[in-house]
Parts: C-alpha cells; structure tokens; sequence
C-alpha cells in the first residue's frame, strides 16, 4: 500500500495502491506510441496528436517526481481549435479507449450559470468521480471474481442438494426430503444417487439411514458422522456434473434481492439538482427495506446472479471510493468540448445572457478547487482539462482572461482537402468505405469500390465543402449515404450479388447534385 496525497487531504494519506502504479516510464505509453495509435483512426491533425500524446506523457512523469515537487506541477491543460469534422471529437474518442484513466467528455453548452435552470459545472467532476468508482469496482470484481464463482457453485449446489439439518430430531426425515429433492432432478440424478448409496453396502431405499436405525449398536454420533459422509461424496459427484454443464438449462428457484421503489425528490440547491437527488434516494434506500423475490432462472443464469452478488459482497466499497477519488484527482481527464458556444461578447438579453457566467463557473474548476460529490470531496487541481472548439463566430481570445492562462496550449486543427479525404475513405481501421462493404455483405452481396470511385467521392466532398459549408469528414457520411442509397433499398431483391462502384456509377449518382448549389444545400 502506498501512502498517496497530501497535507491539505489528511483523511486520504493512506490510500489503496493503483493495481498497475507507474513506477518507472517503462509501463507507460510513449508518445510516438500514442501518436501511432491514434493514426490508426484520424488521418492528419499530427499537432494535436502530439500535444495530447505528449500532456498523457506528463501525466505519468508527474507520477514519479517527490511528493513534494509531484504537488507543484500541475497540467498543461489543451486548447483545439478547428472546424466541425476536422477529428477534435475523434481524438477525444480514441483517447477515452487508450488511456486506462477516468475520461468523461463533455459539452460546455449544456451547463449553464448559477442561478439559471440547469447543469452547473462541478457535475462534470461528479460525473467523472462516478465514473471511476464504476471503473474501480468494475476492476475489483473482475479481481475477485474466481472466489465469487466459487461461491456461487456452492449455492447453486445448495439449491440442487440442499444439505441436510445439522441437529435434527430425526435424520431419516430430512434424508428423505432430500431424497425426494433429487428425484425431481431427473433420472441421472437419481442414478448418482443410487449408486452413491450403494457403494457402501447399503440397499437404497426411500430412507438412506435404514440401515443405521434398525441396527441399535451403531450411536447417534456414528449415524450423523455416516449421513455426512454420504452426502459430502454425492454432493462432490454433483459438484462434477455442474462443472460439467450438464445441468445448464435445468430451471432452478434463486432469491433475488431487490431495494423497493424509492420516492424521487427534487431539491434546488447550491450543490445541484442532480446531486440532491441522488442524496435522497440513497439516504431513502437504506431506510427502505431490502426485499428479496424468487425467480426462476436456468443453472446459466443463476450462476450469473449468484456470482454477481458474492462478488458485490466480497468488494471493500470503502477502499473502492478511496482508490477512485485518488484516480480522479492524480489522473483525471475532462474533455470540454463546444467551448466556443460559451465564448463571446456578453449580451444583455437573449439565450447567451449566461454565456460568461458559465466562463466565471468553469474558471475555479480548472484552476483547482475542491468539488464535493456523493464520494466526499475531490480536489481538481491536477485533472487534465482538453477544451475543443470550431470558433466560427468567436476565437479563443473571447474568453475571459483568466480562463485563456489556464489553457496554455493551444493547437489549430487544419481543414482537409482532397487528398485528406482519400487517405479517411481507405486508411482507418474501421474506414467509411469498409463499414458499407461489411454493412452489404450481411445481404450476400459483394461490393468493390474502385480506385477511381474514391477519387471522384473525394473530390466531390471537398467541392462541396468548398462551395456550400465546410463540415470536414462529415460531408463523406452524407455522401456515402446518398451514394448507397439505391443499393442499400434493393439489397433484398438484387440478384447479381457482385456490384462494382466506379467513377462512372458515382457520377451518375451524384455529379449532378453536386454542380447543383440548390440541391447540394438540401441534399448533400
């Protein structure tokens, strides 16, 4: 365990180890491999690229130095500037699913002013201090889940052969309930039964312990001791069958435990609606009484439930939320995106009346300040903010001061041209051209797109960004879809299932809407 934190956090000097702590730079991503990962799925943009690769690369620097100095740095948060479909999103994507760190994305014009009907700004760090506790649990179950299995085998074989009465008044009753359990199960089990009993010499009949109460020299304790024997071997032969799967479908009763409606209440407050609410269904649910309801299930599933709630009991909730407060604060990422919605000009009177208040909200957040969320307070002095804008009507230089000296990098996304959307029609992993190809083979039918076709597609998409609104990548999908859109209807009913898509096929769909400045506006 290390001990993590500082002295403006007392309670949190003793914190649970990350499963994987960085202690050297040999287990974290360099920056050319995060580059290279990223081009994978984004075509260009190298600057933004590096500038992420290399503030991720901070992130486990930072990690290393002396707890003294490790308190002083704090993140180069990130400013993107670029048109709408230039791959600032994209990045964001991709980072969430590259970096093993608590990442939310976020959309500034969706929060609003104090004061004002709404989101206010600190449930952004609710959010992401909600989703590291998920993360976190989510790793510990995973942890503990060849114990959680274990465990649930044992009660599902505890509903399969219940075991016997420990101090009964009398042993032959409850040995033939179960016998009678058994025989519910099937003729197999009733064999394994059977055989069980016969291997030691005794005739089964409906009562095990015949034998035992007819002979009077043979104790109490002898008869208990022998009973538990039978039953620990005939519930081990059991336990072989389950592994086994061969009671997999077999429909069984399990509990299932089950919190009551609870009442839903909102509350206005300086601390959020959406906090207070979640306050008082948690306070109201551990006043409810948890009720439990039988379900029956097949053995698949039961062993799913069963092994989800041994999990969830096995799981230290406390050292869950300490571990994923500790994550936030030291590795934490928000992605603000749409900033530039919050930018410009304060008006007096309309629908962009809060816009700098939100600015003023958003400031103390990203210089550091303690947010107190449903898991105890959380410090955001060192969560990495990447903030990502168009800036059509505005440019970054409209936020107010402070909040520009907060964001010291700033990185200009270029506009793609021709040969951009070339390379995003082949080269991604998951190209635009690929996804149509797979999307058509499910009808049994085999599309190839020439190389022709890609350069006509490709330059038809840049002449209409040209020309009517440059939307960056979008305009593909818009075309793509146009393109695909007689294929894709009469798919069911095509009988020549191999169809070829070259320049010629492309301007006969689409060459004439194109030069169509009207039609393109609607259309494309």
């Amino acid at each position: 365990m290390n001990k993590i934190g500082n002295s403006m956090n007392e309670k949190q000097t003793t914190l649970h180890a990350d499963p994987s702590p960085i202690r050297d730079l040999t287990n974290a991503l360099t920056p050319k491999q995060i580059v290279a990962e990223l081009d994978r799925y984004i075509i260009g943009q190298n600057e933004a690229k590096r500038s992420v690769a290399i503030a991720l690369r901070n992130r486990s620097r930072r990690q290393m130095l002396p707890e003294d100095m490790r308190d002083e740095v704090a993140p180069k948060n990130i400013i993107m500037v670029g048109s709408t479909g230039v791959g600032k999103t994209e990045i964001a994507r991709r980072l969430a699913k590259l970096v093993d760190a608590p990442f939310i994305k976020v959309e500034a014009s969706k929060y609003t002013e104090v004061g004002y009907v709404g989101r206010d700004v600190e449930s952004m760090i609710r959010d992401l201090t909600d989703l590291a506790v998920n993360m976190v649990k989510l790793e510990h179950t995973v942890r503990m889940k060849s114990k959680a299995d274990r465990m649930a085998e044992e009660r599902i074989l505890d509903i399969l052969f219940p075991p016997p009465r420990s101090q009964s008044p009398s042993d032959s009753e409850d040995t033939s309930q179960a016998q009678s359990k058994i025989e519910e199960d099937g003729e197999a089990v009733l064999e394994i039964y059977i055989s069980d009993t016969s291997d030691d010499g005794v005739e089964a009949t409906s009562s095990t312990n015949t034998d035992l109460e007819v002979n009077p020299r043979v104790s109490e304790a002898d008869k208990a001791k022998k009973a538990q024997e039978r039953y620990q071997k005939t519930r081990d032969k059991f336990r072989q069958m389950l592994q086994d799967g061969k009671f997999e479908d077999k429909e069984v009763e399990v509990e299932v435990k089950t919190r009551g409606n609870t009442p839903l209440i909102e509350i206005f407050s300086s601390s959020g609606i959406e906090e207070m609410d979640i306050n008082f269904k948690d306070m109201f649910g551990s006043m409810m009484p948890k009720n439990s309801r039988k379900r029956q299930v097949s053995v698949s599933e039961a062993r799913e439930i069963l092994a989800q709630e041994e999990a969830e009991k096995l799981i230290d909730v406390d050292a869950v939320v300490v571990e994923a407060v500790d994550r936030v604060e030291n590795s934490g990422i928000v992605f603000l995106d749409e900033i530039d919605k919050v930018a410009g000009r304060e008006s007096t009177a309309g629908p962009d009346v809060s816009r700098e208040g939100v600015q003023r909200d958003i400031l103390p957040i990203v210089e550091g300040s303690n947010v107190m969320t449903k898991h105890g307070m959380v410090r955001t002095d060192h969560i990495l903010f990447v903030a990502a804008g168009a800036f059509h009507t505005s440019k970054p230089s409209d936020l107010i001061p402070e909040l520009q000296g907060r964001f010291p990098i700033r990185v200009s996304l270029k506009s793609l041209d021709q040969q951009d959307f070339k390379k995003i029609l082949t080269e991604p992993k998951n190209a635009l051209t690929k996804q149509y190809i797979a999307m058509m083979k499910t009808e049994n039918l085999n599309v190839d797109i020439t190389e022709s076709a890609i350069d006509t597609i490709s330059s038809l998409a840049f002449q209409v960004n040209e020309s009517v609104e440059d939307i960056g990548a979008r305009r593909l999908h818009t075309i793509m879809e146009k393109l695909f859109e007689q294929i894709s209807f009469n798919a069911p009913d095509i009988e020549d299932k191999q169809i070829c898509i070259d320049a010629e096929y492309v301007d006969e769909q689409l060459a004439e809407i194109a030069q169509n400045q009207d039609l393109s506006r609607y259309i494309l």
